[in-house]
């Protein structure tokens, strides 16, 4: 009998135990309802932009620049803590659009200072050559 009360209280002791490991717990990963009619988000591709008019690239480029937070840094007529648009429009010419335009996208540091500009490496190459056509449209 005495045997039967230790074996009883120890298989009520190590149960909780034993029960507590034998099932794990683990997050149900989310699985997409097949019936939903909710399509996954897919990747929106913008398509280049076309080569425009001169008056035109420029209305896009000004639309570009106020559509990303260039005028955080940048004003057209006063330094910020960027150079304005107007400076950088004296400084530099229709052959340096490549360069401009790979400097927005890639960002850059020194030609203005120490504080550097900061990349944006989502642009496309296209939208970064109307920008720096309309500020270089702003040359005195």
């Amino acid at each position: 009998m005495k045997t039967f009360f230790f074996n009883t209280v120890i298989i009520l002791a190590l149960s909780p135990i034993l029960l507590s490991c034998s099932k794990p717990e683990t997050t149900p990963i989310p699985q997409a309802d097949p019936y939903s009619s909710q399509q996954p988000a897919q990747p929106v591709e913008t398509p280049p932009v076309p080569v425009a008019t001169s008056a035109n690239s420029i209305d896009e480029g000004l639309k570009l620049i106020e559509g990303t937070d260039c005028l955080t840094c940048h004003k057209t007529d006063a330094k910020l803590i960027g150079p304005s648009y107007q400076e950088v429009a004296a400084k530099y010419t229709e052959t340096d659009i490549d360069m401009l335009a790979n400097k927005i996208i890639e960002g850059g540091k020194g030609n203005w200072g120490d504080i550097p500009m900061a990349p944006h490496n989502g642009m496309s190459k296209n939208n970064a050559k109307l920008m720096v056509k309309y500020i270089l449209s702003l040359k005195k």
